[in-house]
């Protein structure tokens, strides 16, 4: 786990339509630990809900996005969901091709790829706190409130999760998965009405199950939040967050931070801005941007050598609103900089 001295991996979604020039840019910019593109542009089915919605009950994909319609789900549709949940029953939760071209593709190419330079390979599944915080009862209420079905959402994500990993490990190599929470930014505030100790619970209900010897678990959180959260659920293996607009306040939890550095955990600095990405963010810049991050822990007590053992780099976050042409800029920064820090630290 140590000595990744800023390896680089993306976060999930890109803009792409044609699945190989997708697979093409994450194998050219993120060799180390490549990652199975979700491609929201090419089709509704492809969207951060609807991707892992299939064999969820009482939801319903559509032109317009996800639904939850209680009222149009056949009889022992809850009780045939917890059944296969008991059973264990990872492939019941599979996520098919139509839903997911990018993951099938990047499958098709690792099986042809020579992977003795493939240090981890990443997949993800939307966090359940996003997942739930953006559907709707009949009534408008967030279904963050719903006890019953954020228990479905918290069981069935973790499943399909659980089948990704299944499908991965034949290849033989270490896995990382990250959830993706950028609901969680900002909590605490109004605009995330839920309190920390369910917040916490949640998060270990959902990875406690997903916890294995040759997989890390990663949280992507692309806004300012309590980071301490994260820190608070034993089987959080990597914290990833938005190194360029929020480093100053990520720092400010040094303390929970050299707890976590200190059972191994890694931080992913999403250091290359996405929305406001130019061409004078070059290699040396960023860089630059993490090593006064690290500089700054350093001074707060932290070990610089478990600093940058541990450390791995990202954007800040996905790419699949973007024009193409600007995302493969990004990753090539992204490339570029994890190239320069491996030389320099």
């Amino acid at each position: 786990m140590n000595n990744l001295n800023g390896l680089a991996t993306g976060i999930g979604s890109l803009p792409y339509k044609d699945v190989n020039q997708a697979i093409d840019a994450v194998f050219r910019y993120t060799p180390n630990i490549p990652f199975w593109p979700q491609l929201p542009k090419r089709d509704v089915r492809e969207g951060m809900l609807a991707q892992f919605t299939e064999n969820l009950p009482l939801l319903k994909v559509s032109q317009d996005g996800v639904k939850f319609l209680p009222h149009e789900v056949e009889d022992g549709a809850l009780e045939k969901f917890y059944e296969r949940i008991i059973a264990n029953d990872a492939e019941y939760f599979k996520i098919s091709e139509d839903y997911a071209q990018g993951f099938y593709a990047f499958c098709r190419r690792l099986e042809k790829s020579d992977l003795k330079d493939i240090a981890y390979i990443k997949c993800h599944v939307t966090g359940p706190f996003t997942f739930a915080a953006s559907l709707k009862d009949a009534n408008g209420v967030s279904l963050l409130h719903d006890a019953v079905f954020f228990q479905v959402i918290l069981k069935g994500l973790a499943m399909k999760a659980l089948w990704q990993i299944e499908r991965l490990r034949k290849f033989g190599k270490k896995m990382i998965l990250f959830f993706d929470e950028p609901f969680l930014a900002g909590f605490g505030s109004a605009y995330t009405p839920i309190n920390r100790e369910d917040v916490v619970t949640g998060l270990i209900d959902f990875t406690q199950g997903l916890k294995f010897p040759d997989l890390l678990i990663g949280v992507h959180c692309c806004g300012n939040t309590d980071w301490s959260i994260f820190t608070d659920v034993a089987d959080i293996d990597i914290i990833n967050f938005d190194a360029f607009d929020y480093q100053e306040k990520f720092v400010l939890y040094a303390d929970n931070l050299k707890s976590f550095l200190g059972k191994g955990g890694i931080i992913c600095w999403g250091v290359v801005p996405t929305q406001e990405f130019s061409l004078k963010f070059d290699a040396e810049m960023l860089s630059a941007k993490v090593m006064g991050g690290i500089d700054t822990l350093v001074k707060k007590g932290i070990d610089r050598k478990q600093l940058l053992g541990q450390l791995l780099i990202s954007p800040a976050c996905g790419l699949g609103s973007l024009e193409p042409e600007n995302a493969e800029l990004i990753l090539k920064a992204l490339s570029q900089t994890s190239q320069y820090l491996q030389k320099t630290i």
